[in-house]
């Protein structure tokens, strides 16, 4: 069956009902607006990318979540600590030590498929109409403006949807960007992890349960080691691809159990309990979109940029990009203007924090960096790093960054993520 008539009855039409689509729809729907998810997979479904920032309870905040994670089963978190190779590791770096216990320095540990089902639940709640297994396949155009999509159901029905913007949800498949020819690869991060699930092994006590520990490998890999509820482990390990292959290896399992024994904190904690699942594999991890909008398309979430993960921004950058758009598509339905200068602001903050948080994961990944030489030079660096590593990332940390220059060089902004506006293309040809 083919549908020969467009939708026309939204405001706003979101691809992607994941954390930043999830977040747009259930804000936009909230104010009132008329706001329609297309969603390719079927909910609840399977999704990495499990730890929050204290800052995550901003945008959690705004959506009015809280109350509903607090009531969750999903593991409480309180600190970070950092392992060594050796199995040597530090004092858990505690949230509340410099924001309130009761707000923003208690956050959580997710299983995905849940959060996310709660997510999209809470937008349908508000009022957003949701459509699950229908998988967008076209923007529909008219010169350079976008007027909607055209998606295609799990029956093979065809769909066209109009709205006077869409918003691009889609994860880090990019919609948009790729075909936009907006995708760019980050000069340096780019990456490869495997990881799976454990259920049983060892964890900490008490409020040190659910604390993510970053543990070191050889060539500034590290491995990632995440509780969860229900006794269940998320643990996975990151590093150049060339370290991870070393030998020829690349079945994933092997890639892993080789890694464990090289830091001896994961490989103890890992010695108790079973593993389940699958071993998953991912590679060339950072990416970027040259532009935020184009005439009746914004992006936002991992559709706009994919960031290493060593620092755990991405639910943050999703949770926060997705109540950010909404704000703007708000004030553009509002006043009836789509101009591409009306989205400036969105984008500059959006890279803002970006840039921030890739600034300290290029230093992370520096052999000759350590936040614990910089805070022995400079005491007063400690605060900042850890308001920046919370997610804290609309500050001005210039003076951090010219602290850390003193160790290790930092990358240069990437001047990306502006409104793509066509009358200024063409008035540059």
């Amino acid at each position: 069956m083919i549908s020969n008539t467009a939708d026309t009855n939204w405001d706003a039409i979101i691809i992607g009902g994941g954390p930043s689509g999830a977040s747009a729809a259930a804000m936009l729907a909230g104010q009132g607006h008329r706001v329609l998810v297309l969603e390719r997979e079927k909910f609840p479904r399977y999704h990495v990318g499990e730890s929050m920032i204290p800052f995550t309870y901003g945008p959690l905040e705004r959506l009015g979540l809280i109350p509903k994670l607090k009531g969750s089963a999903f593991q409480k978190k309180f600190s970070v600590q950092f392992t060594q190779p050796n199995g040597q590791a530090s004092q858990p770096f505690y949230f509340f030590t410099r924001y309130d216990k009761e707000t923003v320095a208690q956050t959580w540990q997710v299983l995905r498929s849940e959060f996310d089902e709660m997510l999209l639940n809470h937008a349908r709640e508000r009022g957003a109409e949701v459509m699950e297994e229908i998988a967008v396949r076209e923007l529909v155009r008219q010169g350079e403006t976008v007027l909607g999509v055209k998606a295609i159901r799990k029956d093979g029905t065809l769909m066209e949807f109009r709205a006077p913007i869409t918003l691009d949800c889609s994860g880090k498949e990019s919609f948009a960007a790729v075909r936009n020819g907006w995708r760019a690869k980050d000069p340096y991060l780019n990456k490869v992890a495997v990881w799976t699930y454990y259920q049983g092994s060892k964890r900490e006590q008490g409020i040190d349960e659910g604390q993510t520990t970053v543990a070191m490998i050889p060539d500034k890999g590290w491995f990632w080691h995440i509780p969860q509820h229900n006794d269940m482990v998320s643990v996975g390990v990151v590093a150049e691809g060339k370290y991870l292959a070393r030998g020829g290896m690349k079945e994933p399992k092997a890639i892993f159990d080789r890694e464990v024994e090289e830091n001896l904190w994961i490989k103890d904690h890992l010695s108790v309990g079973k593993q389940v699942g699958p071993y998953y594999l991912t590679s060339e991890y950072t990416h970027h979109s040259r532009h935020c909008y184009s005439p009746g398309l914004l992006l936002a979430g991992d559709a706009f940029c994919f960031l290493d993960p060593v620092f755990s921004s991405g639910l943050l950058l999703a949770l926060k990009s997705g109540v950010m758009a909404s704000d703007a598509v708000h004030e553009a339905l509002v006043a009836r203007d789509f101009s591409a200068e009306r989205f400036t602001d969105y984008g500059v903050a959006l890279r803002r924090s970006i840039e921030n948080m890739r600034k300290l994961v290029y230093a992370f990944y520096n052999p000759d960096f350590s936040f614990k030489d910089v805070i022995m030079k400079y005491p007063e660096a400690a605060d900042e790093i850890t308001d920046c590593l919370s997610g804290d990332l609309n500050k001005d940390f210039s003076h951090l960054w010219a602290r850390i220059r003193e160790f290790c060089p930092l990358p240069d902004e990437l001047a990306l993520g502006l409104p793509f506006d066509p009358k200024l293309q063409l008035a540059q040809v």
